[in-house]
Formats: structure tokens, sequence, C-alpha cells
């Protein structure tokens, strides 16, 4: 089993930035995959972005690129994300999840957090 606890929600406005942040423990994987995905109130949970302990290969929604970054620390098992310059859109309850197969879509990871509320509002 993998547990994952993430933290660093909030409140912020746009343009504002937040980190959030996701610890690994129990059975972890030496390369496993990490994601981050998001579910907005009414709509289906979507992939934000991607990376592997190891040997990191980050990938990105095309709607986060250039504003958000995920990065690992393999020694420590936790994987953050750097959010910037945040849109009212960007608001939903964010997961931390891992897995083996990864990939883009919530049926690569087998293991998931229980979710931050991130609120991007004026």
């Amino acid at each position: 089993q993998v547990q994952l606890v993430e933290s660093g929600g909030g409140v912020v406005q746009p343009g504002g930035s937040l980190r959030l942040s996701c610890a690994a423990s129990g059975r972890t994987f030496s390369n496993g995959a990490m994601a981050w995905f998001r579910q907005a109130p009414g709509k289906e949970r979507e992939f934000v972005a991607r990376c592997r302990f190891r040997t990191g290969d980050p990938y990105y929604a095309d709607s986060v690129k250039d504003r958000f970054t995920i990065t690992a620390d393999a020694h420590e098992k936790i994987i953050y994300l750097q959010m910037n310059i945040l849109k009212p859109a960007d608001t939903a309850v964010y997961y931390c999840a891992a897995g083996v197969v990864g990939g883009n879509a919530p049926a690569g990871y087998s293991y998931w957090g229980q979710g931050t509320q991130v609120t991007v509002s004026s």
C-alpha cells in the first residue's frame, strides 16, 4: 500500500501563487509515476501534471503549461506542484496520485490522496 498526503491548498487572488506538496509513504516505487489531477464541482477529474521520482520526465496539461511546475524529491518521497499566475478556472480540489503505469488518465494510478482545495478568487 502507498499512502499519499497532500498539503498547501488555500485561497489566493487571481495572479497569485501556491505550492502544493504530496508526501508518499508505505510501499513506494523507485521510479513510480506521480501526478496531480484536479476536479472542479460538476466536472470530471482532469489531468494537471505528472513526473517520475527517479527520471523526472515532467509533463503538463496544456491549460497549465508555463504556469505550473511539478518537481520530485526522490529522497524524501515528496512531489511538489508550484502554481503561478493562478486563474479562477484553476479552482478545484487537487489530488495527488501514484502508480506504476502513469500517463494522463486516472486509470493509470492506483493510489490517491484525500485532496486539497485550491480556490482562486478576488
